[in-house]
């Protein structure tokens, strides 16, 4: 069976990183549904966050050839359970002119916050699960969406012993 797996690594921060990593996934034909990266407090080690889709056999996998590669330092896979797991929507919604009231208060069911008020549009900030990102963009479609950008899951383990501590990798 199928299912959305998030997989956490510590990576060097240094170019062709990426590459790589898409790489494997590209080569044994693996799709990645989201994918987010960024320096830690340590500027030559990045946390990488990738959500893919298979079955338990897959997951395995992916995580045994990251974790062979170079410049992954160490790659784990996230359990939904044990793990947070956020999106980030940055949305431009069309406003009719008669006040934003709809717009208003669909951002304030889902935590949002309006970032800028155009003359014909708004731009709206929202950061959650990916159900309610993916709930409020459908919410969004009959009030005129003109365009929207969203970050990957950006994810972290509940258990303090499963951390990736960038304290124990030398680079």
């Amino acid at each position: 069976m199928n299912e959305r797996f998030t997989i956490s690594l510590i990576v060097n921060n240094k170019s062709g990183v990426l590459n790589r990593i898409a790489g494997l996934f590209s080569k044994r034909c693996y799709n990645i549904d989201s994918l987010a990266v960024g320096e830690t407090e340590n500027p030559e080690i990045s946390r990488m966050t990738i959500v893919s889709t298979g079955g338990e056999y897959t997951r395995s996998q992916i995580v045994k050839q990251l974790n062979k590669l170079h410049d992954v330092k160490q790659a784990v896979l996230l359990e939904d359970e044990d793990s947070v797991s956020v999106e980030h929507l940055l949305i431009k919604l069309k406003t009719d002119g008669n006040g934003n009231s709809k717009v208003t208060e669909l951002l304030n069911r889902y935590g949002g916050k309006i970032m800028y008020i155009g003359e014909s549009f708004i731009i709206a900030d929202l950061t959650g699960p990916t159900k309610n990102i993916n709930d409020c963009i459908v919410k969004c479609v009959p009030l005129g969406i003109i365009e929207l950008c969203r970050s990957g899951s950006l994810s972290l383990s509940k258990n303090a012993e499963d951390v990736l501590d960038i304290n124990n990798f030398i680079i």
